[in-house]
């Protein structure tokens, strides 16, 4: 029994394929899709001799009600496009992936896990905002399957630990005893940290004042995939900024790292303290420079950094004397998908 998971974005789709024992066995990216439809079909085509016995699809908004990996039926389906107007840029790929499994392979049985899921514990006092009611304005999470399976994986588990999931879209999460307590985005992975090309937390008279000058459309456009890093350093690719070392670039990865810490102070308050803190992401699993002004400016919750382990890219970051451990956990989040579908359909 195979499991295929599919990543659809806007202009590419990410597959992978899991067999029985969750280890992987193939993978495949499509680059540059015009056409979810032809390029899935291509995917199906190259796993066709693995014969996989189920899709599983990341859908990044699930809302309030799909808070659980589910199968996918035609209510599931109209729920996760009700949510365009929330994900606008994820759902809509997401959908274009599960039609088209369901158009060239209408018997293999689908899966959705949804990156707000984990999220559905936080309080409502961390979910409201404080506006008139207003349907689908509230705070939800993202990276929620991140989050989950590092939270799983990470042994023995910490009561209070701080999750910091840094790529290229960047959050951080409070997880206590196993559960999501608050998170750093918002309605849509725009709030929080600074990003590879989002803004991160701005103040809404800013937004307003981008919206009078670009109109809309226009201002959600800049600060979607013309700010954070980019805007700041002149590229969204952090590594690159690292090589360049001119002022404006080491200014961003400062940003970065600063903004970082500072939310991560607000995460610890939610928690009651830390126990433990654990990297994840492209950024949090390769940049030890990075990670090292993160765990400097947390250095006050008693944290001591093993600064060998941390330039060698350990799993175990702190010394035997610190208050605090901290750990890099590589990514996971297919096989996290993978698993979840294999205990549906078994």
């Amino acid at each position: 029994m195979t499991i295929l998971v599919l990543n659809a974005g806007s202009s590419s789709v990410k597959s992978a394929l899991f067999g029985p024992d969750l280890a992987p066995i193939d993978q495949l990216t499509m680059a540059e899709v015009t056409d979810h439809r032809a390029a899935i079909a291509a995917i199906l085509d190259h796993y066709a001799a693995h014969r996989p016995m189920a899709a599983a699809h990341r859908v990044v908004h699930g809302g309030e009600s799909l808070t659980a990996p589910t199968r996918i039926t035609p209510d599931v389906r109209a729920q996760i496009a009700a949510l365009i107007p929330l994900a606008p840029l994820h759902n809509p790929a997401a959908l274009a992936g599960i039609d088209a499994i369901a158009a060239l392979a209408p018997d293999l049985p689908q899966v959705a896990c949804f990156d707000t899921g984990f999220h559905a514990t936080n309080p409502t006092v961390a979910t409201t905002y404080a506006i008139p009611a207003t349907p689908g304005l509230r705070r939800f999470g993202f990276h929620g399957i991140s989050y989950a399976d590092l939270s799983r994986r990470l042994r023995p588990q910490p009561d209070r630990l701080l999750a910091l999931h840094l790529g290229n879209g960047a959050s951080l999460c409070a997880i206590r005893a196993g559960q999501s307590v608050a998170t750093t985005m918002g309605t849509s992975p725009l709030d929080g940290l600074t990003m590879g090309t989002r803004s991160g937390g701005i103040d809404p008279a800013a937004v307003l004042a981008l919206a009078r000058r670009h109109g809309i459309d226009g201002a959600e456009r800049l600060l979607n995939h013309d700010s954070g890093l980019k805007a700041l350093g002149g590229t969204s690719d952090m590594r690159a900024l690292a090589r360049a070392g001119t002022r404006a670039a080491r200014f961003a990865r400062g940003h970065f790292a600063y903004w970082a810490v500072r939310h991560a102070g607000s995460m610890i308050a939610a928690m009651g303290g830390i126990d433990a803190l654990a990297f994840t992401g492209g950024i949090g699993q390769n940049d030890p420079d990075l990670r090292a002004a993160i765990m400097e400016g947390l250095a006050f919750t008693g944290l001591i950094v093993d600064t060998a382990a941390n330039a060698r890219g350990e799993a175990r970051l702190h010394t035997e004397s610190s208050s605090v451990s901290a750990w890099i956990v590589p990514a996971q989040e297919e096989r996290a998908i993978a698993a979840a579908a294999l205990r549906l359909i078994s």
